[in-house]
């Protein structure tokens, strides 16, 4: 189809640059708004906007509420952690794989901290369920895995085992948060510590 733009058209040029500064504008807002949210869950749409270089006007001309700018936050998220975790080479031994997988999650798991108490405000206790679905699944084979080899306790609910591993990596965050433990520490802590709790 031939563009009936004539070559050189202002008109054409002005609109491809609203529309640049507007995608630059929407990947500042949701920059800044992952930074602040990820350490304070409370952070307001004024600290979010001075953050990322624009005023609230702008920010709410792409986001027309908080919700919809803490929705687009953890889709993000949600969406860069499974493309990390998904090239995670988890072949060798369970209780070895499960090793690598808790350091990666950790350190995702810490990049983004607080956003799963933001998102508690403004998900639904369904969508904040699915946002841990694949991690959880992911943990659940390496430890079946480990169960049918006897590297892991098979003598206690499968379900029981991931929610621990969950709550050991959040406690982790917390604590480096808290300044109890130093995030250097915490991925070999999160691995032996959870790899202990499973042992068979």
């Amino acid at each position: 189809m031939t563009d009936p733009t004539p070559p050189g058209d202002p008109t054409a040029r002005s609109n491809g640059t609203k529309r640049a500064d507007a995608r630059r504008n929407i990947e500042a807002i949701v920059a800044a708004a992952t930074r602040l949210l990820a350490v304070d869950p409370d952070a307001s749409i004024s600290a979010i906007a001075k953050a990322a270089g624009v005023g609230r006007v702008t920010l709410y001309g792409h986001f027309d509420s908080r919700a919809a700018l803490i929705s687009e936050v953890i889709d993000r998220a949600i969406a860069d952690s499974e493309h990390a975790l998904a090239q995670m080479d988890l072949s060798g031994t369970p209780r070895e794989a499960l090793g690598r997988l808790l350091e990666s999650t950790w350190h995702l798991t810490h990049r983004y901290g607080a956003l799963i108490v933001a998102a508690g405000s403004v998900l639904s206790p369904e969508q904040v369920r699915r946002a841990h679905d694949e991690p959880a699944a992911r943990v659940r084979d390496l430890i079946l895995r480990g169960r049918e080899v006897g590297e892991f306790r098979a003598g206690v609910p499968i379900e029981w085992q991931v929610s621990l591993v969950q709550a050991i990596v959040h406690m982790a965050s917390a604590s480096v948060y808290r300044g109890e433990i130093s995030a250097d520490e915490a991925p070999a802590l999160v691995r032996d510590t959870v790899l202990a709790a499973l042992a068979a």
